[in-house]
């Protein structure tokens, strides 16, 4: 649902009526992952996809029907169907939908803990794992918090389930399992990942652009104020801080969903940034240069006191090789590593 929250929050606001539809589960060729959403309001708005084919047609049609009977709905397409080859299931494809009220229509106290729960994580840019109970007779809700606290109405022996859901949260899977012989769906709910990408240099404009496009929380890092300033982005980051590194780290949180990119070309800038990424938990570090460029960046660090097993952390040069030339060709291939590094298996 972090997908999106920024779209539906209006509505939420305006206390529309509307369903969530959300794959649960594919095989083969699917166009969309698990977890994928979309929701529908009573009047046939619809914000976001579960297949971004015709297969909207017949959640939309669902979508009415279980807000007229208040009564949520499970819906398979697959090869067989006539609309498999418009919506990419021709490779033996098949995806499960499940069309339910949103939660912010809750009613029963339970429900209403686990929406407040939700809306609070992601609002606040929290964490946590919301478990829908999908059999008609046990429909409800449960909400678990990082701290392991629990709202709503958790499944049966759910202290036994606790560590397959951490399992599942560290790698930010979600999908449906059966658990006591009753049917789950398990939603990971991770923080939104923050980019840092250190030195507004021509590249970041078109990195922040992108960036925008898939969710990341973008801060900007760039002492030299010419540089440092909303007007030099088209499409803005969240943050533009015209601090030196080590000032701006100070009031970041640097963790395992923090993602960072060096573009300065200048030690006095990225080397600073280095020393205390290398010894922080960031996820990713790809620093701009040449290999000449990175060798010297090494013999610096060496030097400073780092091993070489923490200098092979950083990615230099940084994104994939793809033969980018251009600004946007870079930022194309800077993203498409991180997005290889955040969607590796953790731990």
């Amino acid at each position: 649902m972090r997908g999106i929250w920024k779209e539906l929050h209006p509505w939420i606001e305006q206390k529309k009526r509307f369903a969530l539809a959300t794959v649960t589960k594919t095989w083969g060729s699917a166009p969309r992952g698990v977890g994928s959403t979309m929701a529908i309001s009573d009047k046939m708005e619809v914000i976001g996809s579960v297949s971004g084919g015709c297969v909207e047609g017949a959640v939309i049609e669902a979508a009415m029907e279980v807000l007229e009977s208040d009564t949520p709905r499970h819906l398979s397409f697959g090869v067989s169907d006539e609309t498999a080859w418009s919506v990419g299931l021709t490779c033996g494809g098949k995806i499960k939908v499940f069309v339910e009220p949103h939660l912010s229509l809750a009613t029963s106290p339970p429900e209403k803990a686990v929406w407040r729960a939700l809306k609070s994580t992601l609002e606040e840019n929290g964490t946590g794992i919301l478990i829908t109970r999908l059999s008609a007779e046990t429909y409800s809700h449960a909400f678990v918090s990082n701290d392991d606290s629990v709202e709503g109405t958790p499944p049966s022996d759910f202290q036994q389930l606790l560590p397959l859901l951490k399992k599942m949260f560290m790698n930010r899977e979600s999908g449906e399992i059966e658990w006591r012989s009753e049917p789950l769906f398990i939603q990971s709910i991770p923080a939104r990942s923050r980019l840092l990408i250190v030195g507004a240099a021509h590249i970041s404009i078109p990195l922040v652009k992108f960036a925008r496009e898939l969710d990341f929380e973008i801060v900007v890092i760039d002492p030299r104020k010419i540089f440092a300033t909303t007007e030099r982005f088209p499409s803005p980051p969240d943050q533009i801080l015209p601090l030196w590194p080590e000032e701006a780290f100070q009031q970041l949180v640097l963790n395992e969903d923090t993602y960072a990119v060096l573009l300065t070309h200048d030690p006095k800038i990225d080397d600073p940034a280095l020393h205390i990424l290398l010894r922080s938990p960031v996820s990713y570090i790809g620093a701009l240069g040449s290999q000449k460029t990175h060798q010297k960046r090494v013999k610096r660090l060496r030097e400073a006191g780092f091993s070489d097993e923490e200098i092979k952390r950083i990615h230099a040069p940084v994104g994939l090789d793809i033969q980018a030339k251009t600004p946007e060709e870079i930022a194309i291939s800077i993203l498409g590593e991180i997005v290889k590094v955040r969607r590796s298996p953790r731990g």
